[in-house]
């Protein structure tokens, strides 16, 4: 019995630990399975590895119910696979759910096997073997799969911070008893080895029967696991934010130079077309508001108009002079035609910007005056600004070490506020290529196709 197959994987800062689970994907992959990557706003190199590995990563709300449902949205899988990131499936795993939906069983789990030394967590895997199969519950911990038509007629995973899966279980048991499957899943032992087994055993049993038996209130449960609180306004109300990518054409020899005696004059113009795509794509799926690409040394040339023609993204040029007058251009000119929109402004050569570092960014305006990312060589990969610091930008070494600290001087004496992000890297040196070279494997990074429209807004 052939299945399609899609698994959908919730994911928040998992950059440590994706590469490993999902290079161990790859087969189910080249089988037939579709790996659907549902991002909650990381912010560090999470979306860049799932773009290399996935067949789609999708940002959505941050809560594992909210994107699960988001990665089971218009797909044409005939069954549903949800996926921790931390979980490991059998290499056979496709068999052996194309074998229980055959069976007659619309929906089911594994069995669960802890990957960790401590002799307690083997207690613990097959006590909750042993409860999902007298319960007819199963948790996320045991990748749960379910035929698409019955998850969908059921309406999806409800919309709560902890205990989706056993609400979820709950409903769909009344359809029929899980297909419980003896070959184990294996998942981290993270969670324990870090609040301790013997607390983390209790805490959980302590939640599962206030939910269970006391009707205790998801989200009180989920603060005291130890979630932080979702604010209602941020769901109810999103930030928005105009974005500027200030892009140069991919001309062999005139682009990426520093990385010419690594990649050759050809190879570096290829890079740079791949960063501006990568850029584009990310500002994209941050989908804050107005998207404008500032081009040098101009708007005309061929990659630009093609992005033009697919896209619809407005493209301007670049005035002369250095990059702050340019930078201090493109918010002078926002601000005229915007001026309560803030405006978040970056480069292209940043390959682990993600738009969870977007998000963040923007929400920082509603506090503060400017926003940076700061970035390891002394420089910043994002600025933004909710009102325009012009003195920002005056006397600064560009294209230094010190880039950075001059400007934390000139926000100090403009009496400005701002917040710094977490620092990220860009790639100028062939050094920086050979490290992105090691974080991209097999290649440094997959190029968005062009001919696919971005969803641009204007």
């Amino acid at each position: 019995m052939i299945l399609n197959l899609r698994i959908v994987i919730p994911v928040l800062n998992e950059g440590d630990t994706l590469p490993a689970s999902l290079r161990a994907l790859q087969p189910l992959r080249e089988r037939g399975a579709e790996l659907a990557v549902v991002d909650g706003g990381s912010t560090d190199s999470t979306w860049a590895l799932a773009r290399w590995y996935a067949d789609q990563v999708l940002l959505a709300p941050r809560g594992r119910a909210v994107q699960m449902n988001a990665g089971a949205k218009n797909c044409d899988a005939d069954v549903l696979l949800f996926l921790h990131a931390d979980t490991r499936l059998p290499q056979d795993a496709d068999r052996l759910i194309a074998q229980a939906i055959k069976s007659g069983f619309p929906w089911g789990r594994f069995d669960v096997c802890i990957d960790g030394p401590h002799r307690m967590l083997r207690i613990v895997e097959r006590l909750m073997n042993l409860r999902s199969r007298l319960t007819g519950i199963a948790t996320g911990d045991q990748a749960m799969f379910v035929r698409r038509d019955v998850f969908e007629r059921l309406g999806g995973f409800a919309d709560l911070p902890l205990m989706e899966d056993i609400e979820l279980s709950k409903r769909l048991k009344q359809i029929s008893p899980p297909a419980c499957l003896k070959v184990p899943v294996v998942t981290s032992a993270r969670r324990w080895e870090e609040q301790g087994v013997w607390r983390t055993i209790v805490l959980m049993w302590r939640l599962r029967l206030a939910y269970f038996f006391l009707g205790a209130d998801p989200h009180a449960l989920a603060l005291r696991y130890g979630y932080p609180p979702r604010p209602p306004a941020l769901v109810e109300q999103p930030v928005t934010a105009a974005v500027a990518i200030l892009a140069k054409a991919p001309v062999a020899g005139l682009t990426k130079t520093r990385l010419i005696p690594l990649l050759g004059a050809d190879g570096a113009a290829r890079a740079q077309r791949r960063f501006t795509l990568n850029t584009l794509q990310i500002a994209s799926q941050a989908a804050l508001g107005p998207l404008m690409l500032w081009c040098a040394p101009d708007a005309g040339h061929r990659f630009f108009r093609a992005l033009r023609r697919v896209t619809g993204i407005v493209c301007i040029k670049q005035p002369p002079g250095d990059i702050g007058a340019r930078m201090l251009h493109a918010f002078e000119q926002h601000f005229v035609q915007h001026a309560t929109l803030p405006l978040l402004l970056v480069g292209t050569d940043c390959p682990i910007l993600a738009p969870g570092h977007l998000q963040q960014a923007a929400q920082a305006l509603t506090q503060h005056d400017v926003v940076l990312i700061p970035a390891e060589d002394g420089g910043y990969v994002l600025i933004g600004m909710r009102v325009l610091v012009p003195q920002a930008f005056e006397a600064i070494a560009w294209s230094t070490p010190h880039v950075m600290a001059q400007t934390r001087e000139l926000l100090r004496r403009a009496g400005a506020s701002w917040l710094e992000l977490p620092t990220l890297w860009d790639v100028d040196e062939p050094a920086d290529w050979q490290r992105l070279q090691g974080l991209f494997k097999p290649s440094p990074l997959q190029e968005p196709a062009i001919t696919s429209p971005l969803k641009v807004q204007t």
